[in-house]
């Protein structure tokens, strides 16, 4: 059950996102190719209804914004992190962890007890690896990487005896997934590649030392997913139905034997099958069938029988702490508002009693070592740095402090994150998160002392969630004078099945009534100013956006969207050829586009629909390689505005894709984004400076309607 889900592109962490959880500091991409025509288009519905008091008829696009050089730079909160993501080795000797070397992300390698001797052991040029996992012989590193975004992931070997990095996916437009790493068997991996079939994966056992590879598995059922024991075995396999439900099978049962698991359309984002322990005895699996929570359960693999393991009444649980060597559960976590771990080994609760003296904030556990005697635990502060300690166990139980993520954080006037529960309309709960400039609440109570200019951020999946702990957008747009609010709206995840099905063919309608509430909710309370309130999201959030300027047009002061789907049918119709075998599942929750029916629902909730309706600025961040909402999405809405004469400044980047990898391209978006929304809503920024410095930042229309962004290409190093 020791999946490393980190380097994953299936299975527990982007399965099946239809629009990827982005964070915000994503950007765009390059070029101007030939614009897409856009489809033909129903006649427009009512729109969705927004908050009573609408933002002014003309707000100034082109005010000259307010400079002041005493905000935190952009970089130190979107430049790279100058420690992330320790691991342990498996014996426990060494620490890995990410850090930049000449200013792009690679893995570093040092002693457990002293990490600042630690010496970078890949050395990537452009793109820095997010993505690393230890192989078990304690000697290997294992990382993903793709070329510019375009997400056809290789897996590679960093040997750190020898000093090399090896691609042990040599395959070209192949997508890569390490199934899972045992180490029972330290110098392989199961890795699924769809280099035979590009809508399919197939299932390999690959060795570190560059042997031929070994077929497990021809994937020739549409298999979407795979369980992987600890011996290499696939023990299950799973397979969307055409009304969007799951099988889940036994690849080496009959053809014709009755699935082993049947996860209905409602429960299928909400109940999967999380893999076996170390004896492959007992199954783990995450279930919502017959009640709305996601529960963890314990089934024995001879007689099928589940035992309830873990439950939350309001929360799904999340994620789960397993033993490293026998593969048992001993603690999970679901998340409300805030994390609430459980403790389901007795013989943890001394350990977790101890930890939560050790430092403030919400716990993690992201690594242990295989004898257990070790484990690195993580704190994560609203307003500070993460920071991570190595625990020794045993009698004495110490933790030893070794760095934080960003000590540039430290000492700076940083925002607190208040969670909020807002009410729908419809009675439902949104479980939300604010931040406030800290000038404005001096005592710190959630509430400024008068309203303020807002920026509603909405987060990408939509099956994903936005969740308390430092986030480097918030803390960005308070520092310049906003009031931050984010919306788990329905379609979220980790509320329960209802509230993730509430979103059913709900793109544009209900989904967007929940961000005008949450609106609403801040203008009622004075805490936002509803003529100075704009709109910024990524992915779903960036189709947020379009919605909003489009369907609701004098809502929002302004809009900021970022690799957002302008035609729902076109993004549908676009999908990666690996992303396929989910299709029913799009066309249960979204519309379908084979049919008639489909189409209209379809076009009815898409932004392209509606260009005519947009009176407030725009900016749109795109990468040229995004593979799931492709660059055509962001140029056809533009070419329809351009047409209609209405203004638009449209940021392209070459090398990027679905998000802005690139800490150049992050900050160079960012601080576009950041003059525009001053001279829209009224706050402080910094000038672009030098944070176009290495971005490949193009931007194909509307430079002139952005203060200073064509002086500032002009000088573009």
């Amino acid at each position: 059950m020791r999946t490393p889900t980190a380097l994953l592109v299936g299975r527990r962490s982007a399965r099946p996102l239809v629009l990827g959880s982005l964070l915000f500091a994503l950007a765009a991409c390059s070029g101007a190719a030939e614009l897409t025509p856009a489809p033909p288009l129903a006649p427009p519905p009512a729109p969705p209804t927004g908050p009573a008091t609408a933002a002014p008829a003309t707000p100034p696009a082109k005010a000259p914004p307010r400079a002041d050089g005493s905000l935190i730079p952009r970089e130190i909160l979107f430049g790279n992190p100058e420690r992330a993501r320790p691991r342990l080795s498996p014996d426990g000797k060494r620490i890995a962890f990410l850090a930049p070397e000449d200013g792009v992300l690679n893995v570093w390698v040092g002693p457990a007890e002293d990490p600042s001797a630690a010496k970078a052991v890949t050395h990537e040029k452009k793109r820095g690896i997010r993505n690393y996992e230890w192989a078990y012989t304690s000697k290997d590193i294992l990382f993903v990487n793709d070329k510019d975004g375009d997400e056809n992931w290789h897996v590679y070997r960093a040997d750190l005896d020898k000093g090399t990095a090896t691609d042990l996916t040599p395959y070209a437009k192949t997508q890569a997934r390490i199934e899972n790493l045992s180490p029972r068997f330290p110098g392989e991996a199961v890795v699924a590649l769809n280099d035979r079939d590009e809508q399919n994966h197939d299932l390999y056992r690959i060795t570190l030392d560059g042997k031929p590879r070994k077929l497990l598995l021809e994937n020739k059922a549409g298999f979407s997913d795979f369980v992987v024991d600890e011996d290499f075995g696939v023990r299950l396999a799973l397979k969307s139905r055409p009304d969007g439900g799951i099988d889940v099978v036994e690849p080496s049962a009959k053809a014709d034997a009755p699935p082993f698991m049947t996860i209905g359309n409602e429960d299928a984002l909400t109940t999967e099958p999380f893999g076996f322990d170390a004896s492959g005895k007992t199954l783990y699996l995450l279930d919502s069938r017959g009640r709305n929570t996601a529960a963890l359960f314990a089934m024995d693999w001879k007689t099928k029988k589940a035992t309830l393991v873990a439950e939350d009444a309001k929360a799904d649980v999340a994620e789960v702490l397993e033993h490293p060597k026998d593969g048992r559960v001993q603690a999970a976590y679901s998340v409300r508002e805030r994390r609430a771990w459980v403790v389901l080994d007795k013989a943890l609760q001394a350990d977790f009693d101890y930890l939560k003296t050790v430092a403030d904030g919400e716990m993690d556990i992201p690594s242990r070592s295989l004898d257990d005697k070790r484990w690195i635990v993580a704190y994560t502060l609203s307003d500070g740095p993460v920071r991570f300690f190595l625990y020794e166990r045993g009698t004495k139980k110490v933790a030893k402090f070794l760095f934080s993520n960003q000590r540039a954080l430290d000492g700076l006037s940083l925002a607190k994150m208040h969670a909020v529960t807002i009410k729908a309309r419809d009675g439902l709960e949104l479980v939300s998160y604010l931040s406030l400039p800290r000038a404005s609440d001096p005592d710190g109570d959630g509430k400024p002392n008068a309203p303020l200019p807002m920026v509603l951020t909405v987060h990408g999946g939509p099956w994903a969630r936005d969740s308390w702990g430092l986030n480097s957008t918030h803390q960005w747009l308070a520092n310049r004078g906003y009031a931050v609010l984010s919306v788990n709206y329905r379609g979220s995840t980790g509320f329960g099945k209802a509230f993730t099905n509430a979103a059913d063919k709900e793109w544009a309608r209900k989904m967007h009534d929940d961000l005008l509430d949450g609106v609403q909710w801040a203008v009622g309370g004075k805490i936002a100013d509803p003529a100075r309130t704009a709109i910024f999201g990524g992915s779903y959030g960036g189709y947020s956006t379009l919605v909003g300027l489009t369907m609701t047009p004098k809502t929002f002061a302004c809009g900021v969207d970022v690799v957002g789907p302008s035609s729902l049918r076109t993004l549908i119709q676009s999908v990666p050829a690996y992303w396929k075998p989910m299709i029913s599942l799009f066309r249960q929750r979204i519309g379908d586009e084979t049919t008639p029916e489909g189409l209209k629902l379809l076009d009815e909730r898409s932004p392209l629909t509606f260009v005519d309706r947009i009176e407030r600025p725009l900016l749109i961040g795109q990468g040229a390689n995004d593979p799931r909402v492709k660059q055509a999405e962001s140029d056809q809405i533009v070419k329809a505005m351009q047409a209609k004469k209405i203004p638009v400044t449209y940021v392209l980047f070459p090398d990027e894709g679905h998000g802005f990898a690139r800490p150049e391209n992050r900050l160079g978006f960012n601080a576009v984004a950041e003059t525009f929304l001053a001279q829209c809503l009224g706050g402080a920024y910094q000038p672009v400076g030098n944070d176009f410095r290495g971005s490949s930042v193009t931007v194909p229309a509307g430079a002139d309607e952005v203060f200073g962004l064509v002086d500032a290409l002009a000088k573009k190093p």
